[in-house]
């Protein structure tokens, strides 16, 4: 199968476009890179949660801007990502007759969501014109050993695509290549997570070349992999001292060689992308990282907020070993910082979420600076799981109930509407020319005008 042309997408939709969707591009203009004008992977071809090409709807409701909206079978945090012509999920779909719930009986379990049914674990395609399915393929299904917290899912690991074959990690029920047409290609079983508190498995894959990295944190021996991405043999691993994370890997090219940076609880750490040496690490976070790391101008930011709240700033330049307390440590932060999203990183401006709540503050990524007092986000009045995203100079951040405030990407950062959905939303939005992606629990939204 060809991927068609699309009007805004030119000749991106024909290219085979490697990994350059999850490089750090901050430097190249959009004009010179067709493949900013992609969402093939978890936060964007920016990896920041910039959509540069963009220009999506400002408002919207149930019944004004939305293209098309489906049930989408099953439940998965997991964010759709675009590929030329297809939306592509994934979802966890209960299957069978239900059975006295099991809970897990990890240390320290809590709010957690017995599972009651076998699930199959699938990944669906859907015609970016109207929402009809192009194909559908279950990966995997079996009786979850984990039900993971109440508010999550058993589907939270976003796909990633090359735009010649899309890749799916699920953890515990392994890692997928399929091509266009969703026929599976390769998978790779990666053995069985145990995650920290039972409260499930999320971290993303990411590509680079023709390397498909994975993160495999949890509370048993945890690694960082790198595969093949065209035959799925391994091409290294390297043990990590590391708990249970949920962040997703960042790609970063250097002047003299690509690194993989990973946040972590007990250490930030930076590897060499050809062998997975590590290069550098640095303390400063604490437990259950959830949130991605971004990178500018040879900084990499990294935050969360679970026991305490923390933010630390690496410069990249000359970091090797154990960079804790030296130079290299740019600047840190104690308040205000994120838990499950991930920061926005929007030109020269850092967005992030306090914790899960409705209050967004702004920061200069070079120095730390705080640009104004946070905002509050009125109209929200649940948690925020979802990660902002930007278009446009404008900025759009989505919570649970439904609600999504779009404000302007300026020194004012002024709201300009607050739209409402009847879903519960959690996976971050995808967006692509005209069109901005919601995937809730019930429904798959295009909203576009």
């Amino acid at each position: 199968m060809k991927l068609p042309t699309l009007p805004f997408l030119g000749l991106v939709a024909l290219l085979g476009l490697g990994g350059l969707a999850t490089r750090a591009l901050v430097a190249e203009s959009p004009a010179a890179n067709p493949t900013l004008a992609t969402w093939m992977n978890w936060r964007g071809p920016l990896a920041n949660g910039v959509a540069p090409l963009a220009d999506p709807p400002v408002e919207w409701s149930e019944t004004r801007n939305v293209r098309w909206k489906v049930p989408v079978a099953g439940k998965g945090h997991s964010s759709p990502i675009i590929v030329g012509d297809r939306v592509v999920v994934v979802s966890a779909v209960p299957i069978g007759e239900a059975r006295p719930p099991v809970y897990d009986k990890a240390p320290g379990s809590h709010d957690n969501a017995g599972v009651t049914h076998k699930h199959q674990f699938v990944v669906q395609s859907l015609h970016r014109k109207d929402g009809s399915q192009a194909w559908r393929t279950v990966l995997k299904e079996e009786f979850p050993h984990e039900g993971g917290h109440v508010t999550g899912s058993l589907a939270s690991n976003s796909p990633v695509s090359d735009g010649e074959r899309v890749y799916v990690f699920l953890g515990s029920r392994g890692l997928h290549c399929l091509d266009l047409d969703g026929k599976v290609l390769w998978q790779r079983d990666l053995g069985r997570m145990d995650t920290l508190h039972a409260h499930g498995e999320g971290s993303s894959p990411v590509l680079h070349g023709d390397l498909l990295l994975v993160c495999w944190d949890h509370e048993r021996d945890s690694f960082l992999y790198a595969f093949d991405k065209r035959t799925g043999e391994q091409r290294w691993r390297t043990p990590r001292d590391e708990k249970t994370s949920w962040s997703t890997p960042l790609i970063v090219e250097g002047h003299t060689h690509t690194q993989v940076v990973v946040s972590a609880t007990r250490r930030i750490r930076g590897y060499d992308v050809r062998d997975g040496s590590p290069i550098w690490e640095c303390a400063g976070l604490t437990d259950n990282v959830v949130s991605s790391p971004v990178h500018r101008n040879g900084i990499v930011i990294a935050g969360n907020s679970y026991y305490s709240q923390a933010m630390v700033a690496i410069r990249l330049e000359g970091a090797k070993g154990d960079v804790t307390g030296t130079d290299r440590v740019a600047w840190q932060l104690n308040r205000l910082t994120p838990y499950v999203s991930s920061p926005l990183l929007y030109g020269s401006t850092l967005y992030f979420i306090r914790h899960n709540q409705n209050v967004l503050s702004r920061l200069d990524p070079d120095t730390g600076r705080h640009l104004g007092e946070p905002l509050r986000l009125d109209g929200i009045r649940d948690f925020i799981f979802s990660s902002p995203v930007g278009a446009a100079d404008r900025i759009y951040v989505t919570a649970r109930d439904g609600t999504t405030v779009v404000l302007r990407h300026d020194r004012t950062n002024a709201p300009i509407a607050v739209n409402h959905l009847d879903d519960i939303f959690s996976a971050t939005a995808a967006v692509v020319g005209t069109e901005f992606y919601l995937r809730g629990e019930r429904f798959l939204y295009c909203i576009a005008r």
